[in-house]
């Protein structure tokens, strides 16, 4: 009986060792690599540097408060834009710290475009915390400050928020959307091809 029982317990033995070593050895080792050779900006969380510092991620949202700036979406995680604590609020539609914090970025956005309705996305935040993109509509509605803060054209920045517009992945997967980052550092890069 308890040769039995020793029997019929070692392939299972077996099969949790060889397992536990093929997915939790063999495989995060394989996909390692597999990930820096063939995506290793992806792989090494899509870092942007400015020479040797790294000013940021293409995948995670970042507190833009200047007028020369586009902002992105209010941030919940965290003490905002904190990606080591990224999650939602978990607020309701029905708590009151959400609409007063609505309300709140509502009453300090209509002052730039008093009774022009406001994106959603510019008070809303996303599900992570820290979505690094809007849409363009959002984009647009912000373009006027942009300008007249950096003292450009209007239509000179609609013409960057144009093409850094991302589109739908093969046309009809997801939404189209910018990059706040990524536009906000175009912007820059031009201001200083002015100045040269």
């Amino acid at each position: 009986m308890k040769n039995d029982l020793i029997t019929s317990l070692r392939p299972a033995a077996v099969m949790t060792i060889l397992f536990a070593l093929l997915l939790g050895v063999v495989y995060p080792i394989l996909m390692t690599i597999v990930g820096q050779t063939a995506f290793p900006h992806q792989a090494n969380g899509s870092l942007i540097r400015d020479g040797d510092k790294v000013i940021g991620s293409e995948l995670i949202g970042q507190n833009f408060a200047a007028a020369r700036y586009f902002h992105g979406r209010p941030s919940a995680a965290g003490k905002g834009y904190d990606a080591t604590a990224s999650s939602g609020s978990n607020l309701g539609p029905t708590s009151q710290v959400l609409i007063d914090r609505v309300r709140g970025d509502i009453k300090t956005l209509a002052v730039e475009h008093p009774g022009q309705p406001i994106p959603a996305d510019l008070v809303t935040a996303s599900g992570s915390g820290l979505d690094p993109e809007i849409t363009p509509e959002a984009a647009e509605w912000q373009v006027d400050r942009v300008a007249k803060a950096r003292g450009i054209d209007v239509a000179e920045v609609r013409k960057i928020v144009a093409s850094e517009t991302d589109q739908p992945v093969l046309g009809f997967i997801g939404e189209p959307r910018v990059n706040v980052l990524a536009l906000n550092r175009r912007l820059d890069a031009q201001a200083a091809g002015r100045k040269d």
